[in-house]
């Protein structure tokens, strides 16, 4: 009796272990293609020689404030509306008739009991009828600060970088990446999401609210290809 009480307190105590090991939220380690991407390291300092002037002090007073170069900082205001919509209809009939009347063999008709046994007569008829329609409707709104992590020949920036926020027991990260054109960057240093050629944006959650509104594995397997009815 000892023993048996024994290992029903060490499963208890390996469930209550597990669960409380699954409640805890881990630290989510950043994706290596979203690493920050520094700028080239400036020139060691120019000794200072007393002069209100100094080289290693740069003072662009004409310069604006939009990024150009390899770690400089680009707001992408998210200005997605995704709007699709598809109908299909589809009938089909055929109608098909075939009568052969009694033949006559030898000077008279071909019958048993009083019935022609060799007429035929074949009626057949298929329909079809079938009709489908979908729609989706997307809309993300709101802003990420990314960096240029290159600069290609002909100037286009390449930009990337991700927002994370963690309340709770839940967690939510947006990520970006695209190439951005110059011109196209306004004078507050800042780029709609529908000027950015080849844009990546991922929306995600994580934690008990993104499981909350999670299909359950046994639920996915009878709503996908493998179920047969």
């Amino acid at each position: 009796m000892k023993r048996l009480s024994l290992l029903r307190l060490l499963l208890v105590a390996g469930i209550v272990a597990s669960i409380s090991g699954c409640a805890t939220v881990a630290p989510k380690h950043e994706p290596a293609a979203f690493a920050p991407t520094y700028p080239i390291a400036a020139e060691p300092e120019a000794p200072k020689n007393g002069g209100l002037y100094q080289v290693n002090n740069s003072m662009n007073l004409f310069q604006d404030g939009k990024a150009y170069r390899v770690g400089d900082l680009l707001t992408v205001v998210l200005q997605e509306n995704t709007n699709a919509q598809k109908q299909a209809s589809t009938s089909t009939s055929k109608d098909q008739s075939i009568s052969m009347g009694a033949p006559n063999l030898f000077g008279g008709p071909v019958q048993y009991n009083g019935r022609d046994i060799l007429s035929a007569n074949v009626n057949q008829g298929n329909e079809f009828s079938g009709a489908g329609s979908t729609t989706q409707s997307n809309s993300l709104r709101g802003n990420v600060t990314v960096f240029v992590s290159q600069v290609l020949p002909n100037g286009n920036l390449v930009v990337r970088g991700e927002k994370q926020l963690t309340l709770n027991q839940g967690s939510e990260y947006v990520r970006f990446s695209g190439i951005v054109r110059p011109s196209d960057i306004s004078p507050n240093n800042t780029v709609p999401s529908t000027r950015v050629a080849n844009a990546e944006i991922l929306y995600h959650g994580e934690g008990a609210m993104a499981d909350a509104n999670r299909m359950g594995w046994l639920a996915r397997f009878f709503n996908g290809p493998l179920w047969p009815f």
